[in-house]
């Protein structure tokens, strides 16, 4: 247990920030998933929607120190290679 008045502090304020990133984290799985969902699903105006959501959130949460800026660019980029899929397969000859 912390004795001094400033560590008494510091653990205040880490239990405090830890509560901010755990639902950051939430906010940012959550628009992942709906990101995924919409890619699933084959509507490319959602898709694209929630994609740059997406890309958004990682990009504000790795500025935040929440995920390592690495990390967000290679969801992102796993992000756009299901997007570029999605359009080719839709702009397809044939696909209608």
């Amino acid at each position: 247990m912390a004795h001094s008045l400033s560590a008494k502090k510091r653990i205040r304020q880490n239990i405090k920030q830890r509560g901010l990133n755990r639902a950051r984290r939430a906010v940012l799985r959550k628009r992942l998933r709906s990101c995924r969902e919409a890619l699933g699903g084959g509507d490319a105006v959602a898709a694209e929607r929630s994609f740059r959501d997406a890309c958004k959130a990682l990009d504000r949460e790795a500025s935040r120190g929440i995920l390592h800026r690495k990390a967000a660019a290679r969801r992102k980029s796993r992000l756009a290679k299901h997007m570029n899929a999605m359009k080719a397969a839709s702009s397809a000859p044939g696909s209608a």
